[in-house]
């Protein structure tokens, strides 16, 4: 716990927002370190369990409610007002690993980072390159807003009872402004999940079937020679610079 909250990087100024306290093991060691904890928990029968463990802390606020349906801008200025450094500090649930971070990234939060402990191979993804096994549309969209970083590495030794699987923590290092320059970003997102839809199809085929149609097929290779970008490779070969090239090069020759 104290190695999670360590690659935070928190100071006596710090706010943090906790997803899913459990019984207040990370969240205690969090208050130890930060100004304020605001903590988001679904499960009403830990509500008193929290109350209990947590009762020496004056500058923890849990908040009963689904981190994925409440307004956290709301909440951020509300619980942290005055505050310049807040980051999201959690040990995630499995089940909704990779909604609560797209809400967090999508969101543009005044955060300077996300530290989360998640699934080893979720990690891998979203933190992988281009080229390798686990490059696909995740590593994109965080990349996207993010540095991310794989920064340790939590064997299922450590739990009780011991999971099937390893965990890792993740750090997410938030950007002012996205790497890339596109048209469109909600078009760029569709460009590249439609270029992951069949890891086995080439990208005038995913973009023909999952993003245009047949008749739209000559404008696509119009697009993707406009950008120098062969027909034939792959999704997971594009750098996140060639994807915003084209999901522009595509707007322009399809949409405009």
């Amino acid at each position: 716990m104290r190695n999670i909250v360590s690659q935070a990087e928190l100071t006596v100024d710090s706010g943090v927002i906790e997803i899913g306290p459990g019984i207040g093991a990370l969240t205690e060691q969090l208050a130890k370190q930060a100004k304020r904890v605001v903590s988001f928990e679904i499960d009403q029968r830990l509500l008193p369990v929290l109350d209990d463990t947590l009762a020496p802390y004056s500058n923890i606020t849990i908040v009963h409610a689904d981190v994925l349906k409440v307004d956290l801008h709301h909440y951020i200025e509300s619980h942290f007002q005055g505050m310049e450094d807040i980051m999201v500090v959690a040990n995630l649930p499995y089940y909704v690993t990779t909604p609560i971070l797209m809400k967090l990234l999508e969101e543009k939060l005044p955060i300077r980072g996300i530290v989360v402990m998640i699934q080893s191979e979720v990690a891998d993804r979203i933190a992988a390159k281009p080229g390798s096994k686990d490059y696909g549309s995740l590593s994109i969209a965080a990349q996207y807003y993010a540095k991310a970083e794989k920064v340790m590495t939590v064997p299922g030794s450590v739990f009780i009872p011991q999971p099937r699987v390893d965990s890792a923590v993740l750090r997410l290092t938030l950007r002012d402004k996205p790497p890339v320059s596109v048209i469109d970003e909600a078009f760029f997102f569709r460009v590249f999940h439609a270029s992951f839809a069949n890891r086995r199809k080439t990208l005038l085929n995913n973009l023909t079937h999952n993003l245009f149609s047949k008749a739209e097929k000559e404008e696509i290779e119009y697009a993707l020679s406009d950008v120098e970008i062969d027909p034939r490779r792959r999704g997971e070969t594009l750098s996140l610079e060639e994807f915003a090239s084209l999901s522009n090069a595509l707007y322009k020759r399809v949409l405009d």
